[in-house]
């Protein structure tokens, strides 16, 4: 199903899009896979690490920190990403 989602350039759950990526990478690391399914394994496995990638960057900005001000007041603030966390 996921594979069928990619290939039609649909977005995928981020999890089953995790699973297919690490079934894909155990299967370029066995080595058995002949050159054109290694090709388009990996063509699918780039597709899903952005697609990944991209999710994860979403759920990072929309992430916020709740502090306590005076008073027991909560404000909500906006995550940020120390210096090289990014990379």
């Amino acid at each position: 199903m996921v594979k069928k989602e990619i290939l039609e350039g649909k977005p995928a759950k981020f999890e089953d899009a995790m699973k297919r990526l690490e079934k894909i990478v155990e299967r370029l690391e066995g080595g058995d896979a002949a050159l054109d399914e290694s090709l388009a394994l990996y063509e699918e496995g780039i597709s899903l690490y952005r697609q990944c990638s991209s999710k994860l960057e979403e759920a990072k900005k929309k992430v916020e920190i709740l502090t306590k001000q005076g008073g027991g007041k909560m404000k909500a603030e906006a995550f940020e990403l120390e210096a090289g966390e990014n990379e």
